[in-house]
């Protein structure tokens, strides 16, 4: 009983905080360019998916996600193996990681626009420099953790490189890059919308811009809210994977 009742309360919660936002808004009396009721953004949410511009900007800002979490997780990792495997090599780059890191993404985003124009390649450059960071320290993390009884246990079988690759760091460090990319899947929507804000014409920034513009707050609320749908669906993709293999780990019933 308790176990199905902890499975409503995500859904609780929401209701609750919808509730308490229709509240505020009775009891407040603000006009609706401030704070719209929940039924104001229901009905521009309504309105905004029937003239199909929510799918279609919706649409643009996954595609960046996606291909900026592509190409971000997967430099990450290749180059956190590097380093992970070679203290000269952290010690080359590290200078140069967490410079990286010490500017905040909005402050370049407008020059990394300028260079590489206003297009798609740079919102998604954006979103794959914000992904990078936590995907490459939780892979040196991952590799390193993999204790030095196995690695002698692979040589002592004759194994090689790769299949030590494959059969022993993959797989001990797989938790712990999987962490990673959790964080990188969430982050990876604050990236795409940072490049959309500074400039573009397509996308949830956009619509949040006009929506700002043209004191449109519902519309406002509408894009917030994809943003968030956009967050969770990445993050539970990831828990999926996560599920599925780390099975291992999970406690025998």
């Amino acid at each position: 009983m308790k176990t199905s009742f902890s499975r409503w309360l995500g859904l609780i919660s929401v209701l609750l905080g919808i509730i308490a936002w229709e509240l505020i808004v009775r009891v407040t009396d603000l006009p609706r360019f401030i704070l719209p009721s929940p039924v104001d953004v229901w009905v521009r949410f309504l309105k905004s998916l029937a003239d199909g511009s929510l799918l279609l900007h919706t649409g643009y800002t996954l595609l960046e996600i996606t291909l900026g979490l592509f190409f971000g997780v997967i430099s990450a990792t290749i180059i956190g193996y590097f380093l992970a495997k070679s203290r000269s090599l952290e010690k080359i780059l590290s200078p140069y990681l967490v410079a990286s890191q010490a500017v905040p993404i909005v402050a370049i985003a407008p020059l990394l626009i300028l260079w590489f124009g206003s297009g798609i390649t740079s919102k998604v450059l954006i979103c794959s420099l914000i992904v990078f960071f936590p995907v490459l320290v939780n892979t040196v993390v991952g590799v390193r953790a993999v204790p030095p009884v196995l690695y002698d246990l692979m040589r002592s079988v004759r194994a090689t490189r790769w299949q030590i690759l494959f059969k022993l760091e993959l797989p001990a460090s797989l938790p712990v890059l999987l962490g990673g990319l959790r964080i990188g899947a969430t982050l990876s929507v604050i990236g795409a919308i940072v490049g959309e804000l500074v400039d573009a014409k397509n996308g949830l920034g956009f619509l949040l811009k006009v929506g700002d513009f043209q004191y449109d707050t519902a519309m406002v609320f509408v894009a917030v809210f994809m943003l968030i749908t956009l967050a969770l669906m990445l993050y539970g993709i990831v828990t999926l994977l996560e599920k599925r293999f780390l099975r291992w780990q999970q406690p025998a019933s």
